[in-house]
């Protein structure tokens, strides 16, 4: 009689925890669920938006692929949460099973990105972005998209050169343009008069320092994006965390279902 009473306060025990187990999960997978909603309408809206914006945003390359990207993150999550949810609370073999492969595939793509992230790493040194700006960037032909690039980021963070504007001492800029020192991205663009711009700019492309941004976009891009640095790697380890549990979650009401 005593085996049996502790028989089912066991079976009852294991219950309550599996129960547990599926309400968390589906709490869980709902925010999800309601997270990659509002990432779709944003991207649909933007896209779709009738006062102009949509405009606005075609027109910078960078924020018309970051919305796609916010469509695809939407539609990822959207379904993540939606398979979740119904595997959950009907407790579903199928769902649950196929929601673990797809959290599974999720976090073995971040890992392979991270992997390759470290192995690329010295792709990301000073030394690496100044010898391609030397050998690549030609400073006026903006439909090179290497050169493009470049000019939008000395305009954007007012820099000039990875470290300094002497890197373009021995470059094809210098070979292409003699009667320049420094690009005219590199100029200051201060509130000015017409003429006295265009007396700033000869004495910036001469290569007067008074007249140029002199610090190096390497520098300039790090400190800019410092704080989203440290921000996004705590994100990054927040959602490999979830996913972890998610995946035990998941595993552990699939066993659970008799």
């Amino acid at each position: 009689m005593g085996q049996g009473e502790a028989s089912a306060r066991g079976t009852t025990m294991e219950g309550d925890c599996l129960s547990c187990i599926k309400y968390l999960m589906f709490v869980f997978n709902f925010l999800i669920f309601l997270g990659g909603s509002f990432l779709l309408g944003v991207g649909v809206w933007v896209l779709v938006d009738p006062t102009g914006f949509r405009e606005i945003v075609a027109t910078n390359p960078l924020l018309f692929t970051g919305v796609y990207i916010i469509l695809g993150m939407g539609g990822m999550l959207f379904l993540l949460g939606f398979l979740g949810c119904c595997g959950a609370i009907r407790e579903n073999k199928c769902l649950l099973l196929f929601f673990f492969m797809l959290i599974l595939l999720i976090f073995l793509a971040e890992l392979a990105a991270a992997i390759l992230a470290f192995i690329f790493r010295e792709h990301l040194t000073r030394e690496y972005f100044t010898k391609e700006l030397k050998k690549h960037y030609q400073g006026y032909n903006n439909s090179d998209v290497f050169t493009s690039t470049w000019n939008a980021i000395m305009t954007t963070f007012d820099c000039c050169g990875v470290n300094s504007p002497e890197d373009f001492k021995e470059s094809m800029f210098r070979m292409m343009n003699q009667n320049h020192v420094v690009p005219e991205a590199c100029c200051q663009r201060a509130a000015q008069t017409a003429e006295s711009a265009y007396t700033s700019q000869e004495q910036c492309l001469s290569g007067n320092m008074m007249f140029r941004n002199n610090k190096g976009c390497y520098s300039a891009v790090v400190d800019y994006f410092e704080l989203y640095i440290y921000v996004a790697g705590a994100l990054a380890i927040v959602v490999l965390t979830i996913e972890l549990f998610a995946m035990v979650f998941a595993m552990c009401l699939f066993r659970g279902i008799q």
